[in-house]
């Protein structure tokens, strides 16, 4: 299991050499809260996380702490050169999330596991500069706690392998039950209440009891922890079943215009995701909502969802759909907050059949194949409805303390300069 360190702020200090070894924080949509910090930053303990940033955007000044707003750009391709050099370590990688992934070690039984996993270490830092944490270990279960021990404890240096009975056990004396990925809270405390507080307990526990009373999931977990592997290996991601999006205004909206452009870019941005993964959507889903946190505005939400005439991923096809929804349920009057569409009944698109009443344009599949490369190549949204408009800045998230998207954007690469 190889985990990056703190991995949104360490995104950002990448290209920043005068933040190293100092605080940084991320927020959230909107400059909302923080939702990432780095180790410096989580040392300051009167920094609570997912606390508004207005509350304490004081406290950040005053401790020299630099605030940066979400640049998921930046995040989804510095992960995916991660990933690009674990190929490079093992022909299986299982990307588990943005920060995270497993690889299969299983036919290296004659090399040094711990050189292994620090050379996977370093060269992750030399080509990405990210740093990483590697847990090595029979199961995934025990590879997701020695990684994690692999941060909490000084003398592995990011580096830990349990590839012995002795070390095995040790692992478990150190972990409390909450440090057993899977482990949920019900579980956590039907073992407290039997008296089990680590996960050297929990592998104790009768097996019969652990079926009985944590089900299969349970027991998958405590065989995990004896060093049996129980739970696949996984290279090729499943099928999303629903892919949606909702996102709040930088300001709020009154009128219907903009909020429609809102809604058809937004059915762009997951239009893509179905046809990455070859799958049309049965049904769109369209809602909006006011600020339900304010006091002074009048509130009002509602949601309708739209059978499509034939399941596509095409995004024109959709937005058209989409539109038809949104107009049912928008009401004049009200400053909404936000608009979210949510496309789900998804099939994979080979299986779709067609409908007796209803034209299908044969070139449909080639403009999209069309878009979505001249997308890929000249930069997102470069080519997309004229729904979405051309006023995204007067609806789009707030993102002032936003860094550049130095990676992904032509007009905003860094300059070096030499003296």
């Amino acid at each position: 299991m190889i985990d990056c360190n703190s991995f949104y702020a360490s995104c950002e200090q990448v290209f920043r050499p005068d933040l190293w070894g100092k605080p940084v924080v991320v927020l959230s949509n909107n400059d909302g809260c923080v939702i990432a910090a780095n180790k410096e930053a989580k040392e300051l303990s009167h920094i609570p996380m997912f606390e508004p940033v207005f509350k304490i955007k004081d406290q950040l000044i005053k401790n020299k702490i630099t605030f940066f707003s979400s640049n998921y750009t930046l995040y989804g391709e510095m992960s995916q050169r991660v990933m690009n050099i674990l190929g490079m370590f093992s022909p299986n990688v299982e990307v588990y999330s943005i920060d995270e992934a497993f690889i299969d070690v299983s036919g290296m039984k004659h090399i040094n596991l711990e050189e292994y996993g620090t050379l996977v270490k370093e060269t992750i830092i030399m080509h990405t500069g990210l740093p990483v944490g590697v847990g090595i270990a029979p199961t995934k279960v025990l590879a997701k706690l020695a990684n994690k021990i692999s941060k909490k404890e000084v003398r592995f240096s990011h580096v830990c392998v349990i590839d012995t009975e002795e070390k095995r056990i040790e692992a478990l004396k150190w972990a409390k039950t909450k440090d057993v990925w899977g482990l949920g809270r019900k579980h956590q405390e039907r073992l407290k209440k039997r008296g089990v507080f680590t996960a050297y307990e929990f592998t104790q526990v009768n097996l019969a009891w652990v079926r009985k009373q944590m089900t299969v999931v349970g027991e998958r977990l405590w065989r995990e922890l004896h060093g049996e592997s129980c739970i696949d290996f996984t290279t090729m991601p499943k099928r999303k079943k629903a892919v949606g999006t909702a996102k709040s205004f930088g300001k709020k909206l009154e009128d219907l215009e903009r909020i429609e452009e809102a809604c058809a870019y937004y059915i762009s941005e997951v239009s893509e995701v179905l046809r990455a993964q070859k799958s049309c959507a049965t049904y769109v889903q369209v809602f909006v909502t006011t600020n339900y946190h304010s006091n002074t505005d009048k509130q009002y939400s509602d949601s309708r969802t739209i059978t499509m005439p034939v399941p596509t991923n095409n995004t024109f096809a959709l937005i058209r759909e989409a539109r038809k929804a949104l107009h049912l349920i928008y009401k004049p009057g009200y400053r909404y907050k936000k608009v979210g569409v949510n496309l789900t009944g998804l099939i994979p698109q080979e299986y779709v059949q067609g409908n007796l009443f209803e034209s299908t344009k044969l070139h449909d599949t080639r403009i999209m194949e069309v878009v979505d490369v001249l997308n890929h190549k000249f930069g997102k949204a470069t080519v997309g409805s004229a729904l979405v408009g051309t006023r995204i800045e007067e609806w789009e998230l707030i993102k002032k303390e936003r860094s550049k998207r130095v990676t992904t954007q032509w007009k905003e690469l860094m300059t070096v300069k030499s003296h």
